[in-house]
């Protein structure tokens, strides 16, 4: 038989869908979708400089010394631990070992860095560490750090210390978004801060038509979540559809986690100016709703558990609650992945480069290690006496060492090149060092499936078996040595 040639090319690693626990798409029966950078996906810069910039008026009101502070995109990433207690940013790998820390908005340097966190462990149960969950928080995080600067040079009105800081600047966001004039901003000119998505109406269609009940379940209000919605996707939709007939349930200001977590009373809005109108039986059609619950949800549904899958971005919010609580399965939206692994992919042949050169100092390093036992052994008159004279392994050592130095100064350069992927102070998004972020074991633990964007479910199909890959462990590969 002929090999196939008209099969679907697969996608590149950027829109791929990644499987921490194996997923049978055939089994979900229902799909639940965040709107704020999952639906709709918002120009990062744009959006958080807005917010910065709001946020930066709300605290000069406050007296706070704002002025002539800016957003630096690349200051911050989704990821990162804002220690309250000393005003530093940090990234930690899985166990919690600070890999990189910044004071403010300067790096710390290494033996500090180690005087500091060489016997602290970063637990996310302790109150003096915030995980940046979202990319929400960039500009929060952002205005932090430069507000740090200003602390220790010259002072803060009214600011005790680093965590009173970050109590006041945590406020003043809440209330920044709570109020209407930031997103009446953004859902004027939603152009300047949506970026489109031509696949995204294609990928909901499909799974709708596949008998998957969809949901929309977003903390935003309805005034917003229309206008944002209607210009994600009703230019891209069949003529005639809008995206109100993708959903046959809505709910906004939902209050998340409090929606997974808490029973909560049911109003449903009646008409596009958002009259809201009693429901004291629970959900019991489709509609746009406010408030309810999750256990409402399921009702309504008449599924539970694992047959619906909930996809969002924010790693607490959306996927650690959910699945905690309600054991839905779980898909986190990781924006950021596409461009990482389109840098990824341009770097390889370095890459490949690094790891050949890291074997032979593996070996190398074995080598050396032997020859000064051997010496030891010689020197100290005790175990087998080796053939080779004191003299002779000590020129041995020499040459050994020698070629070690010469190699880490080849490695050096391309190692650091390769720790400035994605983010030139934080390098790789799921990698601290040679080892997993601590967000990378966030997203292990709570996100059975991860992606770059919904519409990447359009390769997948509404049919597909993902399968979670054979789990890795240190002795996997032992050949470094044979």
């Amino acid at each position: 038989m002929e090999a196939r040639t008209d099969l679907p090319t697969y996608p590149p690693p950027g829109r791929r869908i990644y499987c921490s626990r194996t997923l049978n798409m055939r089994a979900v029966r229902a799909i639940g979708y965040d709107m704020d950078y999952t639906l709709v996906h918002y120009k990062v810069e744009p959006w958080e400089r807005r917010a910065f910039d709001y946020l930066k008026g709300k605290l000069a009101e406050r007296g706070m010394p704002t002025a002539g502070l800016e957003f630096d995109h690349d200051l911050v990433t989704r990821g990162l631990i804002i220690d309250t207690e000393l005003g530093n940013l940090v990234k930690a790998n899985r166990f919690g070992y600070v890999t990189r820390a910044f004071h403010g908005t300067a790096p710390v340097e290494f033996e500090r860095q180690r005087a500091t966190y060489g016997r602290t462990l970063v637990s996310l149960s302790e109150p003096r560490y915030v995980f940046i969950n979202t990319l929400f928080s960039l500009s929060e995080a952002c205005m932090y750090a430069r507000l740090v600067d200003r602390l220790d040079h010259q002072g803060v009105p009214g600011v005790l210390g680093y965590a009173d800081l970050y109590r006041l600047v945590r406020k003043e966001m809440d209330e920044a978004h709570l109020e209407g004039e930031l997103k009446a901003d953004i859902s004027a000119a939603p152009d300047a801060y949506v970026e489109p998505d031509p696949d995204l109406a294609l990928a909901l269609l499909d799974q709708r038509e596949a008998g998957k009940r969809l949901m929309l379940i977003t903390n935003s209000d309805w005034a917003y979540t229309a206008r944002m919605m209607g210009f994600a996707l009703d230019t891209i939709l069949p003529r005639g559809t809008t995206w109100r007939d993708l959903f046959e349930i809505v709910v906004v200001s939902a209050r998340k986690p409090e929606f997974f977590t808490q029973r909560m009373p049911a109003f449903e809005v009646v008409t596009d100016d958002g009259l809201l109108r009693p429901c004291p039986g629970g959900i019991r059609k489709p509609g746009v709703y406010v408030g309810c619950d999750a256990g409402q949800v399921e009702e309504y549904l008449g599924v539970a558990g694992e047959e619906i899958l909930y996809v969002g971005d924010h790693i607490f919010v959306d996927v650690h609650v959910s699945k905690a609580v309600m054991r839905w399965r779980t898909a986190l939206i990781l924006r950021e992945l596409e461009p990482e692994l389109a840098a990824l992919e341009a770097f390889l042949p370095r890459q490949q480069e690094l790891a050949g050169m890291m074997e032979e100092k593996v070996r190398l390093e074995f080598a050396f290690s032997q020859v000064r036992l051997q010496l030891q052994r010689v020197q100290n008159g005790y175990g087998p006496r080796p053939s080779t004279s004191a003299q002779k392994l000590r020129e041995t050592m020499a040459e050994l060492r020698a070629r070690l130095v010469d190699l880490d100064e080849r490695i050096a350069p391309i190692a650091k090149r390769g720790g400035e992927i994605s983010n030139r102070n934080w390098g790789l998004l799921m990698r601290a060092g040679n080892d997993k972020s601590h967000l990378a074991r966030q997203v292990e633990r709570y996100a059975d499936i991860y992606t770059s964007r919904v519409s990447n479910f359009l390769f997948e199909t509404p049919f597909v078996y993902l399968r979670a890959p054979r789990g890795s462990l240190p002795h996997d590969d032992a050949r470094v040595l044979s």
